[in-house]
């Protein structure tokens, strides 16, 4: 059974010479600076984190750290504040959830499961955006920490490990949300974005497209790889080879790069009879290209998009779309970590993997014109 230190995060303290202890007064009546939690890791060569394990948890802490961090706090005189202690019982009651955008729908349908979840233990939730900027993900971190929130949902795509990493050093309870691949010693929660790439693929090839093209994302993204992968799969379980899937990269999931990506397509010498974007975001940019080029959809390119968030069915063309759950990976992340949290050490970690379902719209009703 996989253990995992459900700690509290570092109590927050008040600045070095803020304030002032009355036994800590010499003989000349000078008064010394209050030691924080700060001064205890930095003297002990350990992490905020385990300090506050060492106070708040020892049984999660080896035997050795645990001695030498109590031994620098004798040394050292440390008082642990009581506002303090009066702070963490309120924040317990509060966990977070990190995503990459939230100005995208499925990241706010992300963000609502966790926060149905937080409503069923009388828990709030704090949301945190733009966890793909290193900068942004530790400043949220230090609010989390300094906070005192219970534990995160973590959704943070390409660098999910940079924060899993940071989360370990500050004995942050976490629990990783849209990534397939299992963390270890965590919960996560994923969808298997390969079968929804196939299914999307098989799609077309089963309406009689041979001429795709993939307007793909960052390929730094694993479920941008994981939907060309799931498509090339479909294209060779059809006897189809992998030229038949032409990609097209995009910087970003935006509309805007997807009508950017739109007008290359217009623009490729063998125009494709069907396009398969790797979000609903992108499929709408592209819609929106062909319809300024006059073109039909689906009578002369069929588009299929990706995650269908609520804008996909009420576009001008109905939208084909690969439905993720993401209210309910939102609601199952926030519920395993509000569980890991409850139960700490005796708590077993699980892998979760939701299955994705086409939703078969008017962008790909039609057979191939050619």
């Amino acid at each position: 059974m996989d253990r995992r230190p459900s700690a509290v995060p570092a109590a927050r303290t008040r600045a070095r010479g803020s304030g002032a202890d009355p036994a800590a007064a010499g003989s000349a009546g000078r008064v010394r600076p209050r030691v924080g939690i700060k001064d205890v890791a930095q003297e002990a060569g350990v992490s905020l984190g385990t300090v506050s394990n060492v106070l708040n948890r020892p049984e999660v802490v080896a035997e050795g750290t645990r001695a030498r961090v109590l031994e620098v706090i004798e040394a050292l005189g440390y008082v642990r504040a009581e506002g303090a202690r009066q702070l963490r019982g309120w924040a317990s009651r509060v966990i977070a959830v990190m995503v990459l955008d939230m100005a995208n729908p499925f990241f706010t349908a992300l963000a609502t499961g966790v926060e149905q979840a937080a409503r069923e233990a009388d828990l709030g939730v704090m949301v945190c955006t733009g966890a793909h900027d290193p900068a942004e993900a530790a400043r949220h971190l230090s609010l989390i920490t300094s906070h005192q929130v219970r534990g995160a949902v973590l959704a943070s795509g390409e660098g999910v490990g940079r924060t899993v990493a940071a989360f370990r050093r500050n004995a942050v309870p976490f629990v990783v949300a849209d990534q397939c691949a299992p963390q270890p010693a965590a919960c996560s929660v994923g969808i298997d974005d390969v079968a929804g790439g196939r299914a999307a693929v098989r799609h077309l090839v089963e309406r009689g497209h041979r001429s795709l093209v993939y307007v793909s994302g960052p390929d730094r993204l694993q479920q941008v790889r994981d939907r060309r992968r799931g498509a090339l799969a479909a294209l060779g379980a059809a006897g189809l080879p992998p030229a038949a899937l032409r990609e097209l990269p995009c910087d970003a999931l935006t509309v805007a790069a997807g009508k950017d990506a739109g007008h290359r397509v217009l623009g490729l010498p063998v125009r494709p009879t069907a396009v398969f974007c790797a979000n609903d975001l992108l499929a709408l940019g592209v819609l929106q290209a062909l319809y300024e080029a006059g073109l039909r959809v689906p009578d002369d390119i069929a588009v299929v998009g990706y995650d269908d968030i609520e804008f996909a069915a009420s576009a001008v063309v109905p939208l084909t779309s690969v439905r993720r759950p993401a209210a309910a990976m939102g609601r199952q992340a926030g519920r395993l970590l509000i569980e890991d949290t409850a139960h700490g050490g005796a708590h077993t970690h699980s892998h979760v993997v939701l299955q994705p379902e086409l939703v078969v719209r008017a962008s790909t009703l039609a057979a191939p014109a050619r």
